[in-house]
């Protein structure tokens, strides 16, 4: 049954992480809300979760299988793809392991339900009173690149990285999906690119259509499948895109 709000879930080798009760109050948590998990290639038990998933509430989760591993960039595009074709008016993805708790996701839902923004991104900002449960190395790497995203982007964004975000569908977000990502460690940084430049018959999102809610709980989950290399990585695709961006026809 086509959801008003889809929520994408990638999934890798996720079967001894992810959270069966939790997952469905997520999928339970409002109506016209359903989750779309994307296997991507698992090689563990996580197939025959997620369909234990999608039989407790089979109106509300679907389950998109992908035939070989092609990394969360491709899981998460393919999954936005489908849940813009069955009709959802408002799509986004979350993290398996859930480092965003259930009732944030929900209240971000809710944001952008009541919203007219074009895209909701969940930042997280620590604040005394609020519980952002990150490891200082992460922490502290993960503002150099933020800030050097801002720049890439001419978008004073502060959080790139968090794992949930929420578009309107919008052409200009089929047209962002429209290809595969060229860049695989830092995907939401290409998303926000592709909106912002627009595509054939599809206006840009200018700054307006942008808005981030700091979250109030987040944490690091165990268990996380990135490399000490990938900081590395991510930092040359980055550097690699901005070039891209300064490149791109109409760009002063």
């Amino acid at each position: 049954m086509p959801q008003a709000v889809t929520l994408v879930v990638p999934c890798y080798d996720e079967a001894a992480r992810l959270d069966r009760a939790e997952l469905l109050r997520l999928a339970r948590g409002r109506n016209g809300l359903g989750v779309l998990f994307v296997d991507d290639g698992s090689t563990d038990g996580t197939a025959a979760a997620l369909e234990e998933l999608r039989r407790a509430e089979p109106s509300r989760i679907t389950v998109v299988r992908l035939p070989r591993n092609g990394g969360k960039a491709e899981a998460v595009r393919e999954g936005l793809r489908v849940a813009l074709a069955d009709g959802a008016a408002i799509v986004g993805y979350a993290d398996a392991d859930l480092s965003t708790p259930v009732d944030e996701l929900l209240r971000l839902v809710d944001a952008a339900v009541g919203s007219s923004r074009g895209v909701l991104l969940g930042s997280r900002v620590r604040l005394l009173g609020r519980r952002i449960e990150r490891r200082a190395h992460r922490h502290y790497l993960g503002r150099v690149f933020a800030t050097l995203a801002s720049l890439a982007l001419a978008l004073p964004v502060y959080d790139t990285q968090c794992g949930a975000k929420l578009f309107r569908a919008t052409p200009a977000l089929a047209a962002a999906l429209a290809s595969p990502f060229r860049t695989r460690w830092i995907f939401d940084v290409e998303l926000l690119a592709r909106l912002r430049a627009g595509g054939p018959g599809a206006p840009a999102l200018n700054e307006d259509a942008f808005e981030e809610v700091p979250l109030r709980a987040w944490r690091d989950v165990g268990g996380s499948k990135l490399r000490p290399g990938a900081m590395l990585v991510a930092g040359l695709q980055l550097l690699a895109l901005a070039v891209r961006i300064r490149l791109a026809p109409g760009r002063r």
